[in-house]
């Protein structure tokens, strides 16, 4: 964590953060470790995230990472004197971001138009499960549904058996990265005089189903529908997982047409190293199972490292398979900073550093998740300028906490 003022490439660029959970906050999480001011709208009981998972001293250990660089003042959105405050807020920033279900802004009087009207230049994010239009947009979109429509589901997992799920919040995290896209491109496009305030509405399922690379233009072109492949990727090979004799998995990607015959030869295979059938990767493909039998023969006759080792001497691109306790071990992580110190109370916890690095104005975490509602008054005070009493009456109608 670092003291030092805030010279990220983002620095003088005020956010305005409004929902609560992971794809809105996770936006703002990367927007304010490289420099912008986010201020945080919270409800009277807190983002949900202060609660979820594993919880130390009453705060989720999660909640320090993705409430970092952020101010938090709560404010009372079902009040129409709260719903005022948000107004005036945003009319002092740059960006605003919000995930709440489509038609709650525009219900509270906070939509993008009644904005417009006096912040025209207003970036005005919003992420949805399905978009702001549609047949489907006032559907409740969460990751794990947005996932399964969006085609990414279908493609992860094994075949004949149902679908898999990665163990994280991967559909809010995507969409997140796809709000940040949007905002930096409409920011650049307000730099070059190209245009004022916009709308940015991102869709959960349309970011998943942007990373479907080859999968729409294989069936409108050729009638194929791709299907789930377990370890492997439809189509090249070999890239797999395969099981050492210590019981840990390594993967290997020999997928080139001179990274196979490198990879043949430093398993023992010469005649399949100079086989001209498996000389391209039509012709592996049509062998794979044979392919990835010898493979697998050869890693379960050896440990994970004598995997390894013998791979990287032969220039293979190859892994392990890490869980976190391996990362923190590792000296790569480390020698790149990934994991980044912050106080907690008498106490420390690491969260991990947001990527990319950029060489002279990079990303920092300047302080942890903050306390519930622990910089209202600052916010107030800083940005509309109220001074002691009218808070004082604010927080006595209950706009404010």
């Amino acid at each position: 964590m670092t003291e030092q003022s805030n010279q990220g490439p983002l620095a003088g660029i005020r956010v305005l953060e409004l929902g609560q959970l992971l794809a809105g906050p996770f936006t703002g999480s990367i927007l304010g470790y490289f420099g912008a001011e986010v201020i945080k709208v919270e409800p009277p009981e807190g983002d949900q995230i202060r609660r979820w998972r594993i919880v130390k001293d009453d705060t989720a250990l999660w909640w320090y990472s993705l409430g970092r660089n952020k101010q938090s003042i709560v404010i009372d959105l079902k009040s129409e004197e709260g719903r005022e405050i948000v107004r005036e807020l945003a009319n002092e920033c740059d960006v605003l971001i919000e995930n709440f279900r489509p038609g709650v802004m525009e219900k509270w009087g906070l939509g993008p138009e009644d904005l417009k009207a006096t912040n025209p230049d207003l970036i005005y994010t919003r992420i949805s499960g399905y978009g702001q239009t549609g047949p489907y947009s006032t559907k409740p979109g969460f990751a794990s549904v947005c996932e399964g429509i969006s085609g990414f589901r279908f493609l992860n997992g094994f075949p004949d058996e149902a679908p898999v799920r990665p163990n994280l919040s991967i559909g809010d995290s995507i969409a997140s990265l796809h709000a940040v896209i949007g905002i930096l491109m409409s920011l650049t496009a307000k730099l070059r005089n190209r245009a004022s305030g916009q709308v940015v509405d991102v869709a959960l399922y349309e970011s998943m189903f942007n990373l479907l690379e080859g999968v729409v233009p294989e069936y409108s072109g050729a009638g194929v529908i791709r299907q789930p492949s377990g370890t492997t990727v439809t189509g090249i090979v070999p890239t797999n997982t395969y099981r050492c004799e210590d019981g840990k998995f390594v993967v290997i990607g020999g997928n080139g047409d001179s990274i196979f015959k490198r990879l043949m030869i430093a398993i023992g295979r010469e005649d399949m190293a100079n086989d001209p059938e498996l000389a391209d990767n039509a012709g592996r493909v049509t062998h794979e199972r044979a392919i990835d039998k010898v493979l697998a023969s050869w890693c379960s006759s050896l440990d994970s490292k004598q995997v390894i080792a013998a791979l990287e001497e032969a220039r293979v691109p190859v892994g392990p398979i890490y869980n976190v306790e391996d990362m923190f071990n590792d000296p790569h992580f480390q020698a790149r900073g990934l994991f980044e110190e912050v106080p907690v109370g008498n106490d420390t916890v690491y969260i991990p550093a947001i990527t990319p690095k950029l060489s002279d104005t990079p990303g920092a975490t300047r302080w942890p998740g903050p306390k519930l509602g622990e910089h209202s008054e600052s916010v107030l005070k800083k940005v509309l300028g109220k001074d002691d009493a009218a808070i004082a009456q604010l927080r006595q109608n209950g706009a404010i906490g």
